[in-house]
């Protein structure tokens, strides 16, 4: 009588060697009839305890077992069970080291929108805040209803700390409050009428949790920090406007996007940072490529996509910390004197706007589900 595997439905996701079934049940016939052991794994190839299988090909064979058992499985539940998506892991086999983030983002995850439970007013200032459809080869359903879906637009930085400051002495902040309600009146024309936008309030190191504990109070279903670049002191150089000394630097210019990899929903954070960077391009704007430099210091940063200029950020508090998919975007520099004045008009702001809008709407609309090979 060979063993036979049941599955549990728990899954080794921090291991990067395994994603087969932490626990694989195995039912042995015995004297008395059957007798049951259970194995859990670690590393692959391993048991829990450190005992190596006891045959040679155990690991494969239970694998095998297992493929098969999650097949059947598969067919058997609903199209709508909240367990069929762990059955994906099981047919993709162990995850690869170096992935690119292209790669990860053409999975495209469903994601269910959470639904707020009562209308708040569209723009909140923390002093008077309180304390997977899987459809088996077919286009998924939606991924969100643009009516409830909530996207919470953070206005960078704040008007006790004001930011990066402009080749005109104009305080980042402004620019980040005028594009912030610009693309919050393209989103709700395009249906997204649960937008808000987030003022926050005092210093900047403490700023950077109310407006993460905002975020999550809201209940937002997406994050968007807005913000406008500069460079590190060493590039910058002295020039005079309007009798004023200010400071400049026309060596870089253009948008970038930033995600987490520590944010609980990278997956979904790199899909929303990926459409955002591909509408910029279809709006004809180039990406800032500068952050790869070892100029850049301590502001250097990795690029995960060449094509849409999205780079990761993995520290940035608003990224990580925040409970949804959180995405900042640098719209341009501010600190390139040409550049300074696209970003100080309308012109650019409504480009700007259609690109977030565009993106917004690519997320919220039907996504291919694929099976990949066994």
């Amino acid at each position: 009588m060979s063993p036979l595997v049941e599955l549990s439905a728990q899954f080794i996701s921090s291991n990067p060697w395994c994603r087969i079934p932490v626990e694989c049940r195995l039912v042995l016939p015995s004297r008395h009839g059957v007798r049951t052991e259970n194995y859990s794994w670690g590393k692959l190839g391993l048991l829990s305890s450190g005992r190596k299988f006891a045959g040679s090909d155990f690991g494969f064979r239970c694998r095998r077992r297992t493929v098969i058992a999650a097949m059947a499985a598969l067919v058997l539940l609903p199209s709508e069970s909240g367990a069929a998506g762990w059955l994906l892991d099981i047919f993709k086999g162990p995850s690869k080291q170096g992935k690119s983030p292209a790669h990860v983002a053409s999975r495209k995850p469903a994601i269910s929108a959470k639904r707020a439970a009562a209308p708040k007013p569209h723009t909140v200032r923390l002093a008077a805040l309180g304390p997977a459809n899987l459809n088996f080869l077919k286009p998924a359903a939606s991924m969100c209803d643009p009516s409830k879906f909530r996207i919470v637009l953070d206005v960078g930085h704040t008007a006790e700390s004001e930011g990066a400051t402009s080749a005109r002495n104009v305080p980042e902040f402004t620019f980040n409050l005028r594009l912030a309600q610009r693309i919050e009146e393209k989103l709700k024309a395009e249906g997204f009428a649960e937008t808000m936008l987030l003022l926050t309030e005092g210093k900047a190191r403490p700023s950077l949790a109310k407006r993460v504990a905002a975020a999550n109070h809201l209940g937002a279903n997406l994050f968007l920090s807005i913000h406008h670049d500069s460079v590190p002191n060493s590039l910058l150089e002295d020039w005079e406007f309007e009798g004023k000394k200010g400071h400049f630097s026309d060596r870089f210019s253009g948008y970038s996007v930033f995600v987490s990899r520590n944010n609980p929903d990278f997956k979904t954070s790199l899909l929303f940072a990926e459409l955002i960077g591909k509408a910029m391009k279809a709006q004809g704007l180039q990406y800032a490529q500068q952050y790869t430099q070892a100029i850049m210091g301590r502001y250097q940063h990795p690029l995960l996509n060449k094509e849409t200029g999205v780079y990761s950020y993995d520290q940035l508090v608003v990224l990580r910390s925040t409970r949804m998919p959180a995405v900042l975007l640098e719209a341009g520099s501010i600190i390139n004197r040409d550049e300074e004045l696209k970003m100080d008009s309308p012109e650019r702001r409504n480009i700007t706007g259609n690109a977030v809008a565009a993106a917004a709407k690519e997320f919220c609309g039907p996504q291919e589900a694929f099976l990949g090979p066994l």
